[in-house]
């Protein structure tokens, strides 16, 4: 007896709905990596963006304060009463503003040529302490995104009896984008730099 052949419009059918089905597994499975992947993935990305904004911001700053040999009374002044006593320390505005704006364009010109990479293993993204350091390797590469802000914030802390610490810091703010071909993460970091650090005699109200 001669086998009666499948319809063609049957094969068909049978062959669409295999390769939806090929195609949704697919997607799902991406999906779940993604999931399990992303969250890990960005936390090694924000590690490898502070540590290479960290280096060339670490490296400015010190190169500038060296340069510029910046001390208190570039930044602030204090000022006594009739009676000798520190009555108030005042900022000075234009030193502190051109600070900031140099520090931000040297940094931003020293960023915008940076760019670093790393090869994770996918193991090691998955979370599990059994496949770290194991399975194909996804480049992650990260790069500075947008501008640098830069911050002089003044503090004062007691030093003892009449004696005040006045310390001026950089809080310098930069965003990073890293990417792979997996996934791509925006990250903000954020770094504080002692600029000055002096001893002032008297007592007086912070």
């Amino acid at each position: 007896m001669r086998r009666k052949r499948k319809c063609p419009r049957i094969r068909g059918i049978i062959g669409l709905i295999l390769f939806i089905l090929i195609v949704f597994l697919l997607i799902s499975a991406f999906i779940r990596l993604d999931k399990a992947v992303k969250p890990v993935a960005q936390m090694q990305a924000e590690h490898l963006a502070k540590h290479m904004a960290n280096q060339v911001i670490a490296e400015e700053v010190s190169r500038y304060i060296a340069e510029n040999d910046c001390t208190c009374n570039d930044f602030s002044a204090v000022v006594y009463d009739e009676s000798g006593e520190v009555a108030s320390v005042e900022t000075l505005t234009v030193n502190v503003n051109r600070v900031q704006s140099e520090l931000a364009a040297i940094i931003n010109e020293r960023l915008a040529g940076s760019r670093t990479s790393a090869e994770i293993p996918l193991g090691t993204l998955s979370g599990s302490a059994l496949l770290a350091d194991k399975g194909p390797r996804l480049r992650v590469t990260v790069k500075p995104l947008g501008m640098v802000q830069v911050n002089l914030i003044s503090n004062f802390e007691s030093a003892g009896v009449n004696r005040t610490r006045h310390s001026i810091y950089a809080r310098i703010t930069a965003d990073m984008a890293s990417s792979s071909a997996l996934f791509s993460v925006n990250t903000a970091v954020s770094f504080d730099y002692l600029i000055t650090d002096t001893i002032i005699g008297g007592e007086f109200s912070f």
